[in-house]
């Protein structure tokens, strides 16, 4: 299960930590969005301003749930790994876990978010195109 879905590198900066000197706790979504939304860039869906031409990169957040495991007590190079955890028509659920920068160990924190897809018109949800169904069944992770 550590090598389903893609690792995406991140960076952490010092300014990022807090003065206890660990990852301020907010800051490991940021990582995640910003994993995914490389990840997206890489594979030519991409983010814009025009907010009428981002097709499957026009979607919301529903739900984001994340445990802590470990802090992130320095700034560098993490990994973070993200899988499918279920692709409806228009909604997706992902799982992610914040590691080290080869995906390795430790785990410092792990979770999942969904996201709908909306219509940029009508604010509606609306379903995932056919090229991101492909790219997602890729990376839908097996049943256990």
């Amino acid at each position: 299960m550590e090598d389903d879905g893609f690792l995406v590198p991140v960076a952490v900066h010092f300014d990022e930590l807090d003065s206890f000197g660990m990852l301020y706790n907010n800051r490991y979504g940021v990582l995640v969005e910003r994993a995914w939304v490389m990840y997206w860039q890489e594979r030519e869906i991409a983010f814009s301003r025009d907010w009428t031409t981002h097709g499957d990169a026009f979607n919301v957040v529903k739900d984001f749930r994340i445990t802590f495991e470990a802090p992130i007590d320095r700034p560098g190079e993490y990994g973070v790994r993200i899988w499918v955890e279920h692709l409806g028509r228009t909604s997706l659920r992902y799982g992610f876990g914040i590691r080290s920068r080869d995906g390795g160990p430790p785990t410092y924190a792990h979770g999942n978010r969904t996201l709908i897809r909306l219509d940029p018109a009508t604010r509606r949800p609306s379903e995932w195109s056919e090229k991101a169904r492909e790219l997602l069944a890729e990376q839908v992770r097996p049943a256990d």
